[in-house]
């Protein structure tokens, strides 16, 4: 082991060299450019002109993309400007629109309110002439056509404004009514507890009213009437015109004596108005 030891020792083992490198050396340095024949071992500090040309490129892409922000911003308020006006622009429109039609149903409503009215207003005139025409034409059936006949008489009676002798063929010369029957007022229904009417007058018929009117008299012993209220009960017209008449009519009326009967015996006359008997 000793000697083995010794020849190592010795004679040892071979080492070879590091291969020989190929290729192209670079220099050492810090930057793209340089100038000088002095090689610095540490990197060195830029050069004015460098910073300066850096600083300038930094501050252009600051620029720049301060720029483009603030051109998107200013597209971004513009498109919301141009956004929201258009908005405002429609809505209006839209309400002038709701606004002119509302109107225009309104005066359409109006107008056809209004030729409604018309109509009904023309329908009841036409009504009223027919109606009118009708009563003409009954007038003159009834007093056999004499309103077309021509006549010889002078003179005339009525109290109207215009000449004419006011009245009815049928009609008495000596009554004081015109309208009604020829004979003056209805005739009468008298009731007043098995006691009989002596006198029995008749309302005058001053009106173009027609109907029963039922009056309510109070009788003394004597047959006397003291008291006649017309229009109660019963009655089915009750104009002024036959209430005043059927109440004169009823005061004027004496019934037979009995002293044994009340001091005011409760009784009725109805009177029956007729247009056309």
């Amino acid at each position: 082991m000793c000697l083995l030891l010794i020849l190592m020792f010795f004679v040892g083992m071979t080492y070879l060299d590091p291969p020989e490198e190929y290729g192209i050396a670079v220099n050492f340095g810090t930057s793209n450019v340089g100038q000088g024949n002095v090689q610095p071992k540490e990197p060195l500090a830029p050069a004015p002109e460098q910073v300066e040309e850096e600083i300038e490129e930094v501050q252009e892409e600051i620029k720049e993309e301060v720029v483009e922000e603030s051109t998107v911003e200013e597209v971004e308020e513009v498109s919301e400007d141009v956004a929201t006006q258009e908005s405002e622009e429609s809505i209006a429109i839209k309400k002038k629109e709701e606004a002119k039609k509302k109107a225009e149903e309104i005066a359409k409503q109006a107008k056809l309110q209004k030729e409604k009215i018309e109509r009904e207003k023309q329908a009841a005139i036409a009504k009223q002439k027919a109606e009118e025409a009708e009563k003409r034409k009954k007038l003159d059936a009834l007093i056999g056509g004499v309103s077309n006949s021509e006549g010889t008489a002078t003179g005339g009676e009525g109290n109207d404004n215009e000449a004419g002798d006011k009245g009815k063929i049928t009609g008495d010369p000596n009554a004081s009514g015109y309208y009604g029957n020829g004979g003056g007022g209805g005739e009468g229904d008298y009731n007043l507890g098995g006691r009989k009417p002596l006198n029995r007058p008749k309302p005058n018929y001053i009106c173009n009213e027609e109907g029963l009117v039922v009056v309510s008299i109070e009788v003394d012993t004597n047959g006397r009437v003291i008291k006649a209220t017309a229009g109660v009960k019963g009655s089915t017209n009750t104009a002024t015109c036959l209430l005043t008449q059927a109440r004169e009519a009823a005061l004027k009326t004496t019934w037979q004596a009995d002293s044994n009967a009340p001091s005011k015996q409760v009784g009725t006359i109805k009177y029956r108005f007729s247009l056309s008997k």
